[in-house]
């Protein structure tokens, strides 16, 4: 995914869904983070879905960038990314073919504790107290299971749930102990809070045979201050918007500054 600017307790506090009135400001610094390159391959890697930490019916692929759940009947199926986060904001794309969703397609994250298969079909990650994900298909949020109770995302939403295409961005904040969500540029608000003090890994479950789950790590911003000089250039591609990114080679001001504006 190309970069995208998005609109927008304790430690051992126990997670709870978003309140009734969704907060839809964007998590400090999430335009920085998204603004800036992405993460070459071997960084990406390293942040993928882990071979070893997975169902046996999850075969994992290209590095970690994609698994293939297996046709097996009667079984819910689950895998967890390498790397887990305990500090500062991160944010991944999870590219999912609507038509391979099935009836149980759940995004989000989980602790090294939670379990990766069932032997029926189910909202797998949010099942118990280890998890934390949204049905993309039902529009519903799990954790420590809820069933027909679970509450909608977005919060706020009448009718029928939200239309989620193939790509969606997860945004995981452990410096505010939130998780979030956004589609086409627009950041959904929290979905989940209460998470500081723990180790979440991206995690995703699945009941399609032969679906294909990708996933790129966009990268991480750490809660620091940041010099006058890279808060101005965040200051000019805010202005300039994506669409005129592009023209930056046009502008009157030495080589060496519009490399510095376009992250060469």
């Amino acid at each position: 995914m190309g970069q995208t600017a998005l609109a927008g307790g304790s430690s051992r506090s126990t997670p709870t869904p978003q309140a009734p009135y969704p907060d839809l400001s964007c998590p400090e610094g999430l335009e920085e983070l998204l603004s800036a390159p992405p993460p070459d391959l071997r960084s990406q890697r390293r942040h993928g879905w882990n071979p070893k930490d997975c169902s046996e019916n999850i075969d994992v692929k290209e590095g970690g960038l994609c698994f293939e759940r297996r046709p097996v009947a009667q079984s819910t199926d689950g895998v967890r990314g390498k790397s887990g986060y305990s500090r500062g904001l991160h944010a991944w794309e999870i590219s999912w073919p609507p038509e391979q969703r099935g009836t149980h397609a759940v995004v989000g994250v989980a602790t090294a504790l939670a379990p990766l298969q069932a032997d029926h079909y189910a909202a797998l990650l949010g099942s118990n107290s280890e998890s934390w994900g949204w049905d993309i298909g039902r529009g519903k949020l799990y954790h420590q299971g809820k069933g027909p109770g679970a509450p909608h995302y977005p919060a706020g939403l009448q009718g029928d749930p939200l239309e989620v295409p193939e790509r969606l961005l997860v945004v995981l904040d452990m410096e505010e102990g939130t998780l979030g969500y956004a589609i086409g540029g627009t950041y959904l608000g929290p979905a989940f809070r209460g998470l500081k003090g723990r180790t979440l890994y991206p995690a995703v479950s699945a009941v399609w045979g032969q679906c294909q789950v990708r996933i790129c790590y966009l990268g991480e911003r750490r809660a620091e201050p940041h010099s006058l000089l890279h808060l101005s250039r965040l200051c000019v591609r805010h202005a300039l918007g994506d669409t005129r990114l592009g023209q930056v080679s046009a502008l009157p001001l030495p080589p060496a500054m519009k490399r510095y504006l376009l992250y060469q």
